[in-house]
């Protein structure tokens, strides 16, 4: 009697970023970061110069944004995602599945070809 295992497919959807689409979304996030900086001096510069009313409280969030904006846009330019392992929902996950291998489905047995002569 062969005992079956439990067919666990593998998913392509479980699979990580590649590091080409990681670097690539970084990329974006550090120039939308830094175009947000930009657009703060600007608006900085826009303020002073039309002596905006409530210019006390305006240019201290343009500074703000001049300076705390580039810091966290570094630090999350050079962050990458966690590892799978690391993450809650996978370790729950990682719970309920053995530690068996994934199998694969048995391949079909072709028919075999009887030649019939006439």
């Amino acid at each position: 009697m062969v005992k079956h295992q439990a067919y666990q497919p593998i998913l392509i959807t479980d699979a990580s970023q590649s590091q080409q689409d990681q670097l690539h979304s970084r990329q974006v996030r550090y120039v939308v970061m830094m175009s947000i900086r930009v657009v703060c001096i600007v608006a900085g510069a826009v303020l002073v110069g039309v002596k905006a009313p409530l210019l006390w409280l305006w240019l201290p969030l343009c500074a703000v944004g001049m300076v705390l904006v580039p810091w966290l846009a570094v630090l999350l330019a050079n962050d990458r995602p966690p590892k799978e392992e690391h993450r809650f929902g996978a370790r729950r996950r990682l719970r309920h599945l053995d530690d068996t291998p994934p199998r694969s489905l048995p391949a079909e047995r072709p028919h075999p070809v009887i030649d019939v002569e006439p």
